[in-house]
């Protein structure tokens, strides 16, 4: 079944109301861009999804191994700079800190894993996103 994303924008800066049905969060711009910070940014968003599939992914293999992990924690930082012909290059600095009782060799094997997630795949893969369309009233976020 096809992952599907529901979005409300409201009147208040660009604060966008994102459920998937189940889940609710809000998202917004900063304030710089005009909007009232109020939720993460539509990068910060990608980002994010990003990161929690890195670690999802310590995680999961940890467990399939047997290997005693407790905290897993993060950092990534994202760069997004015009290069050719005005196309994006985006660079992202990944750092993933493991702590519990396992061996170096499983520490890296950990971080090898970890950028093999499926999000970073995706990522990395061939997107083909349509162009916008009319949304039907029917289909309306209610809020």
């Amino acid at each position: 079944m096809a992952t599907q994303i529901k979005i409300k924008n409201i009147p208040e800066g660009y604060q966008s109301i994102i459920t998937n049905g189940t889940h609710t969060i809000i998202g917004d711009e900063p304030i710089k861009s005009k909007g009232t910070d109020l939720g993460l940014a539509p990068t910060e968003l990608v980002l994010a999804g990003l990161g929690m599939c890195k670690v999802a992914t310590v995680r999961f293999i940890a467990r399939k191994n047997g290997w005693d992990v407790r905290d897993v924690n993060a950092t990534f930082e994202q760069e997004v700079k015009r290069g050719e012909n005005r196309k994006l290059k985006t660079s992202v600095k990944v750092a993933i800190h493991i702590e519990g009782d396992i061996t170096e060799e499983q520490r890296q094997e950990l971080l090898k894993q970890a950028d093999r997630c499926y999000v970073h795949r995706m990522i990395e893969g061939d997107w083909d996103i349509e162009s916008a369309i009319e949304l039907n009233t029917a289909d309306l976020v209610s809020t």
